[in-house]
């Protein structure tokens, strides 16, 4: 397809076959601090006539394309009138389109009333990615998310009233290995009293020149954990979980050590199962070399 994306373009993996347009570049926030995606990019919203123009062009090459993700980092920060422009040109150049998907951040979704979100919804943009990264205050305040537990819980929540659905990442080894506790049981509380429809763990994974800054921001020593204190942390989280509606967990990213997928609560004893065999090494992890963002 001849779309020229402007690079770095990043999409979360369930998107992989589907169609890409580019509504904003880079990331409104783009302060994380274990985050180097759009550091190299000043943020802006792209000119609705150019969107435009790359739906019509990317309609004549795949016209029957049904899922289209809008990158770059949080297209929901986008006023309303203008994705609802996006969102019309999409439906009118793709007839069989299903479903619209975007990054989303706690705030975008605050900000938004529930009469747009509901709006939003309405034109098939059904589904936000959202990075909760941990539901420990101390950890969100350390990795500088620009957000808290209550409010991510009334995001989520909102989202969920408004009938989008939310693809929720969670960040293990994100407090080091000093307070992995209070990361898991923060993310635990979090995760069982608002409702999301998808659940992903990562790995911390830094990259070489976002290192530093990580570092600084955490404000004091981080102590790295290793394998055992991943699967510890993976066990907590699978074992506490008690959600409000059942969540679709995956941990099959790249940069897992133990891929794992099942519906929770409902699977929650095979997964445990699948943890411990990994404990005790009869289930085997994905080498080092193997792992990555």
């Amino acid at each position: 397809m001849n779309l020229h994306y402007q690079q770095p373009l990043y999409r979360p993996p369930s998107e992989g076959n589907n169609l890409i347009i580019q509504a904003t570049l880079g990331c409104s926030f783009n302060r994380c601090s274990f985050c180097s995606m759009y550091r190299s990019k000043n943020y802006q919203a792209r000119e609705i006539d150019a969107v435009k123009a790359d739906i019509q062009r990317a309609a004549r090459q795949w016209p029957h394309a049904h899922r289209v993700f809008l990158a770059d980092g949080d297209a929901l920060t986008l006023a309303t009138k203008h994705l609802l422009q996006i969102l019309d040109e999409l439906q009118q150049a793709l007839p069989k389109l299903a479903r619209v998907s975007c990054y989303a951040t706690p705030a975008n979704l605050l900000r938004k009333t529930e009469s747009e979100l509901r709006q939003l919804r309405e034109q098939k943009l059904s589904l936000v990615y959202l990075g909760i990264e941990s539901g420990s205050n101390r950890i969100l305040k350390k990795i500088t998310k620009g957000a808290s537990q209550k409010g991510i819980a009334e995001a989520l929540i909102k989202a969920d009233q408004c009938g989008l659905k939310v693809s929720g990442t969670v960040i293990l080894g994100l407090g080091g290995q000093q307070f992995w506790q209070e990361h898991i049981d923060g993310t635990l509380e979090l995760l069982n009293q608002a409702p999301i429809s998808y659940l992903s763990t990562l790995q911390l994974y830094l990259e070489a020149q976002q290192e530093a800054e990580f570092l600084a921001k955490f404000g004091e020593k981080f102590v790295t954990s290793n394998d055992d204190s991943i699967l510890n942390e993976l066990a907590r989280l699978v074992a506490g979980i008690e959600p409000p509606k059942s969540i679709i967990f995956r941990s099959n990213h790249a940069s897992n050590a133990l891929a794992l997928a099942g519906n929770l609560p409902k699977d929650k004893d095979q997964l445990l199962l699948q943890i411990e065999q990994a404990q005790s090494g009869s289930r085997t992890l994905r080498p080092d070399y193997l792992r990555g963002l």
